[in-house]
């Protein structure tokens, strides 16, 4: 049985190694699953699709906390739900109470009745009793995952919302929000990195094909080539 650590991060401020901190401590032996922001405005998580596909009945997986698996409350459900059949363990360090095993135990905790008093009205009427008290205790178990995951996308509805609000502000006070239309960011990075592909690259003044300058230099393919076409239109 395999123990794997989930940890995520959807923008570049965020630090991830205090989801990974936090799960080593309390399981020092999880194989760490990291998906980290990558610059886009839809955040995939490739990462997690290739870890579902993989982990096997038995296993756990550990996120430091619902919103890791999850922000959306519908989507987080059916997850936990899918998850749960298969018979994997999650555990979130800081909503412990939907762990898989909590919502185990609500199940296993039915009653188990069989009564025979010689009047079929009342085994009948026990027995509706018995199963409604067992039905509510899924259901009240059901409630809480629900609350969790929609907590969690309360939180970040609500943070684009004051994103949102704050930039308005900002324009009717008359500032700039992002770059001005038509002017180019110039930083020191990107002034460096085509300094470097200008004197090694063979299309300038220097010898080397564009992979091996690519790793020369150490930067990404597009970010490469898009210094390459703003040093050919200079």
């Amino acid at each position: 049985m395999q123990v794997f650590g989930y940890c995520r991060i959807s923008t570049p401020h965020q630090n991830i190694e205090r989801q990974v901190r936090n799960i080593l401590a309390a399981y020092p032996d999880a194989h760490i699953v990291r998906e980290v922001y990558t610059g886009t405005k839809f955040q995939g998580r490739g990462e997690l699709d290739k870890l579902l596909k993989q982990v096997q009945s038995g296993d756990t997986i550990v996120f430091d906390s619902v919103s890791r698996m999850s922000r959306n409350a519908d989507e987080g459900c059916q997850l936990y739900e899918a998850l749960f059949s298969r018979g994997v363990i999650l555990r979130f360090l800081k909503e412990p109470h939907i762990d898989t095993e909590t919502y185990k135990q609500s199940i296993e905790r039915q009653i188990q009745a069989s009564l025979s008093t010689g009047s079929l009205a009342t085994d009948n009427f026990v027995q509706a009793v018995i199963d409604a008290l067992n039905q509510y205790t899924i259901d009240l178990a059901k409630e809480q995952i629900r609350l969790a995951f929609g907590q969690a996308q309360k939180e970040v509805d609500d943070l684009h919302q004051r994103t949102k609000e704050g930039m308005l502000t900002a324009k009717l006070n008359g500032k700039q929000i992002g770059q001005m239309p038509g002017r180019k960011l110039v930083v020191k990075k990107a002034a460096g990195c085509k300094e470097k592909i200008r004197k090694y690259n063979k299309d300038f003044d220097g010898t080397l094909n564009d992979a091996d300058c690519m790793r020369l230099i150490g930067i990404a393919r597009n970010t490469y080539y898009k210094y390459k076409r703003e040093l050919k239109a200079e």
